[in-house]
């Protein structure tokens, strides 16, 4: 029965999951919430601002920190973190803003208070940390041949 459970799959389930966590809090459904994240090597916490259906096709290992705002219909594929920042002196403090519809590739990092637009897609592998306005697309550079030495 567990495995049902746990076997929600794509995101509209884990959305319905976690909107049961916030209303039975501490009850039955925590311990659940809890065990589908860590069966995902996910760290997604109840601070997190979620509107709407987001979209997770993979949902492992994905890292999104507390009061971060993620808008409706976005698609967040693996590994990717959506991280604070609380360094003193630094620019951008506190965590993202991430507009409607969005994508987001695998292995992509958006690390501070910073705010992306709405319909913006973002390259696997990219490292956001300015602004992106509405309607962008944000890839990383083209990667470069660095040529062996023969031996």
């Amino acid at each position: 029965m567990w495995e049902i459970l746990l076997s929600f799959g794509y995101a509209g389930d884990f959305n319905i999951l976690r909107k049961y966590r916030m209303i039975f809090l501490g009850i039955l459904f925590a311990p659940l919430y809890k065990l589908y994240l860590v069966k995902h090597s996910s760290y997604i916490p109840i601070q997190a601002k979620l509107k709407g259906t987001i979209k997770f096709p993979h949902l492992n290992g994905i890292f999104i920190a507390c009061y971060s705002e993620i808008g409706n219909g976005c698609t967040i594929y693996q590994q990717v973190t959506i991280g604070s920042n609380h360094s003193v002196g630094s620019k951008n403090i506190g965590a993202p803003k991430i507009g409607d519809n969005c994508l987001i590739g695998a292995g992509a990092k958006i690390i501070g208070g910073i705010t992306i637009g709405n319909n913006v897609k973002i390259g696997a592998g990219c490292i956001i940390t300015e602004n992106i306005p509405d309607d962008c697309i944000v890839v990383m550079p083209k990667p470069r041949i660095i040529l062996r030495q023969n031996d």
